[in-house]
């Protein structure tokens, strides 16, 4: 479809029932971005007669904070913030991605490699991406893409996952026939971040963009970790799922983030284990006299988090499937609580005047009175806060957020059903 017909389609009852399931109350002003992005890549490629639209979400962590990198359990879901595309095979021998802001970002098919000197690019995430599909019998050629971004950076909410997701789609689609899976594409993705831009990630990120909606993730096997979609409607619950902006600054806290998993490798060590999951909770319970001398106490408390939140997720799942809200509710206060008391990834050590994350919760704590539940929202120490909000107490819920931490702090999100995908296929 060339680009005229695709603004026309835009006002078909079709393309606007997409809409609705990909971005609910939110549509509208979906589909003038998707006009917009069909007019950028008018002015940066000029006329195409293949032009295909695509989406990719960003997701929102729910249960298992720092689970995932001992092989844990995690409760995930796709968000109604995405990165769209709208791309189209190419003649030459090179992949052109125009991302809206940026540079534009070329890829030699002539080489495909890992390249040391583009690791933390785009580049690196576009090559890997390809490089991968490559290995798996894809004939990748050449394509024009322009790309738009509505995922909030430092949001936690995985802008990179859902790019990698995205450029993923986009060579499923045009050169092999979709024959790759949602997970697949997720692996993929984590493929590149790993490999070619040298972040060691776990899969969650990538696995909520691209396979959608609620679903849990067992990690316990890495190279077939077991995903599975919830059968629920989230909207129906009564709540709003905020995510908010504790204001807080991510520079320096790499030692903060490392701290973490290096505390519980020594655990493991010490124990003859790779990660905790492979550690029976009794058998770390009989051994805390030996790792209290060997490793500290604040080794103990993190791993205490993990067999917490890991047996958290599957209730939490049962709860919501079961329409047991209260129950749901209970358990998101009870990873907070856990991440603050055991895991600590709330306060950086040390500090005194600035202490966001905290001071975002406890104005959850104030403004909620009981009501709904909040929690740390991913790494921790800076970033966000989760908090789902009964929708009665919505608006006087974000004004006393925006009026603590400034305007535009709290963003009300929606669950998305629908992951990483093609427009109108």
């Amino acid at each position: 479809m060339n680009i005229d017909a695709w603004k026309r389609e835009l006002k078909n009852a079709g393309f606007q029932e997409k809409m609705h399931q990909l971005y609910g109350q939110k549509s509208l002003e979906n589909t003038a971005r998707y006009e917009k992005l069909l007019e950028m890549y008018r002015e940066t490629f000029g006329e195409s007669e293949t032009l295909a639209l695509f989406s990719a979400p960003g997701r929102t962590e729910i249960g298992g904070n720092h689970t995932d990198h001992q092989h844990g359990r995690v409760l995930a879901a796709s968000v109604d913030m995405d990165m769209i595309a709208a791309a189209s095979k190419a003649e030459a021998k090179e992949i052109c991605v125009q991302s809206e802001g940026y540079p534009m970002c070329r890829i030699s098919l002539e080489d495909l490699s890992m390249k040391e000197e583009e690791k933390n690019s785009t580049a690196a995430l576009i090559r890997g991406v390809a490089a991968r599909f490559a290995e798996l019998g894809c004939k990748v050629e050449g394509f024009h893409a322009c790309v738009m971004s509505s995922v909030l950076p430092g949001s936690g909410i995985s802008s990179s996952a859902a790019f990698e997701v995205l450029i993923g789609n986009i060579i499923n689609a045009l050169f092999f026939e979709n024959r790759v899976s949602p997970v697949e594409i997720a692996q993929i993705g984590q493929y590149a971040e790993n490999v070619y831009f040298g972040k060691p990630s776990g899969l969650m990120d990538q696995t909520a963009s691209s396979v959608g909606n609620m679903l849990t993730i067992d990690f316990e096997d890495t190279a077939n970790p077991v995903v599975r979609r919830l059968d629920i409607e989230f909207e129906k619950s009564g709540l709003a799922l905020c995510i908010i902006d504790s204001g807080a600054d991510h520079a320096d806290l790499t030692d903060e983030y490392a701290a973490i998993p290096l505390e519980l490798k020594k655990i493991c060590r010490l124990l003859g284990k790779e990660v905790l999951r492979e550690i029976p909770e009794q058998e770390f319970m009989a051994a805390i006299p030996k790792i209290r001398a060997e490793v500290g106490d604040r080794a103990i408390l993190r791993a205490l988090h993990f067999y917490g939140d890991n047996e958290r997720v599957p209730k939490q799942a049962r709860a919501l499937e079961e329409g047991d809200i209260d129950t749901f509710l209970r358990l998101v206060k009870e990873s907070g609580y856990s991440s603050w008391m055991y895991l600590q990834n709330i306060v950086p050590c040390g500090s005194k005047e600035h202490q966001e994350m905290a001071l975002a919760l406890a104005l959850c704590d104030r403004l909620l009175n009981g009501r709904g539940a909040y929690r740390v929202h991913g790494g921790g120490f800076a970033g966000t806060v989760q908090a789902f909000v009964p929708i009665d107490m919505l608006d006087a819920f974000r004004q006393g957020m925006e009026d603590a931490l400034g305007e535009g702090s709290c963003h009300v999100l929606s669950i998305r059903p629908v992951g990483g995908t093609q427009i109108l296929v």
